[in-house]
């Protein structure tokens, strides 16, 4: 038993972080009353759902095609039919897998079991995801700016080192992978290019649904709330961010972004539910490198 709680402390304690954030969540929700919340969803037209979904799903394929570049200038032969599958693949997992790297997880279990170079699939996993961070970074600005004018003594003792420290430590860590892709260039600013078309598309995801509210708030305002939102989530305190999303994100929303906690927390849900419904092409991909998995088996036996 202690050996058991030995190996899964950090799960366990991911869980208890999700399950505190959840009760949160439903006192809130309490609070506002499911009328106000319900009011708040039904105000959001089909069509900006829509156009929410489509949107998140294209910052998808920039993501395929950021993790494609960087396999590919690895010297890695691989079709982008077979990276687009593992990567929703991943996506999937990522929602449905107890951990927040669950999706690189998987991506690199498919990978592996499709016959690609591990050590490649490794390095630009780590290259991938530091990749993201920086450029999310780049937008951090524009969420710190009203958080910091708020309150400076409390939002820089809070803020900084949960955000940026998180960070640099994260980079620190994996520079030394990311050398391989610091002597090609091209590829790496490609890579970048793919990153803030994806940030820019989830960026988009979120205004429109809070346009469709009847809102009218600035694109670069929504960046930085999302990118704070993002970093949050990054500490590893709950089970996918499930229940820290949604809490940062109804804060920040009607704290700064003119919203009220029903609206902000109607949006956060949707975000949410945007997420899982993108990352459900993953489900149709699983099967085949479950197939190509039960194939290398049956060739190596």
């Amino acid at each position: 038993m202690i050996r058991w709680f030995n190996k899964n402390r950090q799960l366990i304690a991911r869980s208890v972080g999700s399950l505190f954030a959840i009760i949160l969540l439903v006192i809130l929700v309490k609070e506002e009353s499911g009328d106000g919340i319900a009011s708040a969803l039904k105000r959001i037209s089909l069509w900006y759902f829509l156009a929410g979904i489509l949107s998140l799903f294209i910052s998808r394929l920039f993501i395929v095609g950021r993790w494609h570049v960087l396999l590919r200038s690895a010297g890695m032969k691989i079709t982008f039919w077979n990276t687009a599958m593992l990567t929703f693949t991943g996506l999937f997992g990522n929602n449905f897998l107890p951990t927040t790297i669950g999706g690189d997880v998987v991506r690199l279990a498919g990978a592996m079991q499709l016959g690609y170079d591990q050590a490649i699939c490794l390095a630009s996993l780590i290259a991938d995801r530091l990749v993201g961070i920086i450029g999310m970074s780049i937008a951090l600005p524009f969420g710190l700016v009203p958080v910091l004018s708020l309150n400076k003594t409390v939002s820089q003792a809070i803020t900084i080192p949960a955000i940026f420290y998180k960070g640099m430590d994260f980079i620190k860590r994996t520079f030394g992978t990311f050398v391989i892709w610091l002597k090609q260039p091209v590829a790496l600013s490609l890579s970048f290019i793919f990153t803030f078309c994806n940030m820019a598309f989830i960026f988009w995801t979120v205004y429109l649904l809070i346009c469709g509210m009847g809102h009218s708030i600035s694109y670069w305002l929504v960046a930085g709330l999302w990118s704070l939102t993002y970093f949050v989530t990054l500490v590893p305190i709950s089970v996918n961010g499930y229940g820290v999303q949604e809490l940062s994100l109804t804060f920040l929303l009607s704290k700064f972004g003119g919203l009220s906690h029903s609206e902000s927390l109607a949006i956060a849900v949707l975000i949410r539910a945007i997420f899982i419904t993108t990352s459900l092409p993953g489900a149709f991909f699983l099967p085949s490198i479950l197939a190509a998995m039960n194939n290398k088996r049956i060739l190596s036996e």
